[in-house]
C-alpha cells in the first residue's frame, strides 16, 4: 500500500495542537494528540479537578430529518426515538441481526422531524454505509456534518464556558442544543465527570478554544488521559470492550433499551436479542482490580483459581483518581460477582486479580 493510502486523517485543528507541544498517534485512522507536556497523569488529574479540553473531531456526527427521521431511527437501533422530548438524549446501539454491536451511538432529539446521530471514529463509514441501506425505507434523510468538535469536561467546565461566553447552564445531563447556527452543544461526555461536547464550525471552534485557554482552569487532555477517564468510569470502548462479536447482555448495557421496547422490538437485531434476554448471559462485562501497582493490559487472559480459563481483560490501565490499576473484561457469569478471586497471566507471571463493581471513581454528572 501506498502513502496516501495509509496516512492518517489530520484534525482541523492539528496546529493548535502541535503549538501546545502535543505528542501525536494514530488511533482509529487519524493522528491525534496523545498525550501534552505535562503528561498523561497531570491531565487525567486536571480533568478530575477542574476543566480539560479534548479534540474529539475523529468522532461524526450526523444529521437526520425529516417526517420519517424518528420511525428510521427507532427501526436501526433499540430506541424509541419519537418518545425523546426534544433536546433530549438517549445513548443505544446500532445492532447486527445478530445482535453484535456494530457501533454505539447518542441520539439527540432537536426537533419533531430532527436528530443529531453522535457516531466512533473508528465506526463512521461502516455506520453510515449501515444507516443509508435502511433510508430508502424512510421519508427523512441523513447528512454527514463537518465539523470540529470539542469535550470539555469536569467540575469547573460550566464556569469556564460561561466565562468563554457560552451558557450551558440550561442543560441537564443527557441533554442538547443548537446554542448558535451551525453549532450543537450537549451535555455529556466520556468521562464520569460533568461536561459538555460541542461541534462547530473551524473559524468558531479556533475562536472558542483561544477563549477557553485564556482561562486558567482549561488547558488540554489528550487521548492517554481520556481514555484513563473513561476506564475508571467504567465507560466502553468500542472495538475493545464491545464489537459486533458482543451482545447488550453480556456487555451489560441493557439498561440503555427499555424493557417494553425488548418485548415490543421492531429494531434490528430484536428477534436475536430477545433469545439472548431470555437464555442469559454465558459471560458478564465486569471490573477487576489487580493487586500491586502493575497494570493488565487488554487481551490479559484471565483464569480462575483452580486453574481453568475464567474470561479476558479488553482494557486496563492505571487509575490515577482510584489509586491503583484499574481493568475491564468477560468473565464466565459464575465468577462475575465482585469480590471473585482470579489470576492474570502477564507475561508469564500470575497477578491476583479481584472482580470488582463498576466504575471505579464515582460519575459526578450534573442531574437535573
Amino acid at each position: 500500500m501506498g502513502e496516501t493510502e495509509t496516512a492518517n486523517k489530520t484534525l482541523p485543528l492539528e496546529d493548535l495542537h502541535k503549538a501546545a507541544g502535543a505528542r501525536f498517534g494514530a488511533f482509529a485512522g487519524w493522528s491525534m494528540p496523545i498525550t501534552y507536556p505535562t503528561g498523561v497523569l497531570k491531565e487525567h488529574l486536571h480533568t478530575r479537578s477542574h476543566a480539560g479540553l479534548f479534540d474529539i473531531s475523529h468522532m461524526r456526527l450526523f444529521d437526520v430529518k425529516g417526517p420519517g427521521a424518528a420511525a428510521f431511527l427507532s427501526r436501526l437501533c433499540p430506541l424509541d426515538a419519537g418518545a425523546l422530548s426534544p433536546s433530549q438524549s438517549k445513548y443505544t446501539f446500532l445492532l447486527a441481526e445478530d445482535a453484535g454491536i456494530i457501533d454505539d451511538l447518542i441520539v439527540t432529539r432537536l426537533a419533531e422531524e430532527r436528530f443529531i446521530v453522535v457516531a466512533n471514529a473508528g465506526n463512521a463509514a461502516e455506520d453510515e454505509a449501515h444507516m443509508r441501506r435502511f433510508l430508502g425505507d424512510f421519508d427523512c434523510t441523513l447528512e454527514p456534518l463537518d465539523r470540529v468538535f470539542l469535550a470539555i469536561q469536569g467540575p469547573e467546565t460550566e464556569a469556564a464556558l460561561a466565562k468563554a461566553g457560552i451558557d450551558g447552564g440550561n442543560l441537564a445531563f443527557m441533554h442538547g442544543m443548537e446554542p448558535r447556527p451551525g453549532w450543537f452543544m450537549s451535555r455529556s461526555g466520556y468521562t464520569g465527570e460533568d461536561g459538555f461536547e460541542i461541534a462547530l464550525l473551524e473559524r468558531d471552534a479556533r475562536q472558542l478554544v483561544e477563549r477557553l485557554l485564556a482561562d486558567e482552569r482549561v488547558q488540554w487532555i489528550g487521548l492517554a488521559a481520556r481514555d484513563s477517564l473513561r476506564l475508571e468510569s467504567g465507560l466502553c470502548l468500542h472495538g475493545q470492550d464491545i464489537d459486533k462479536a458482543t451482545d447488550p447482555v453480556a456487555a451489560g448495557l441493557m439498561w440503555a433499551i427499555a424493557k417494553p421496547l425488548r418485548e415490543k422490538g421492531g429494531f434490528i437485531g430484536g428477534q436475536a436479542l430477545a433469545k439472548k434476554v431470555a437464555a442469559g448471559a454465558s459471560e458478564k462485562r465486569v471490573g477487576l482490580k489487580p493487586e500491586g501497582r502493575q497494570p493488565v493490559r487488554a487481551g490479559t487472559p484471565l483464569f480462575a483459581e483452580d486453574g481453568t480459563p475464567a474470561g479476558r481483560v479488553t482494557s486496563g490501565g492505571f487509575g490515577p483518581s482510584a489509586g491503583h490499576p484499574v481493568a475491564m473484561g468477560y468473565v464466565k457469569t459464575a465468577l462475575a460477582q465482585p469480590g471473585t478471586r482470579l489470576t492474570a497471566e502477564v507475561r508469564g507471571a500470575k497477578v491476583p486479580v479481584t472482580v470488582s463493581s463498576l466504575p471505579f471513581t464515582p460519575h459526578r454528572y450534573r442531574k437535573g
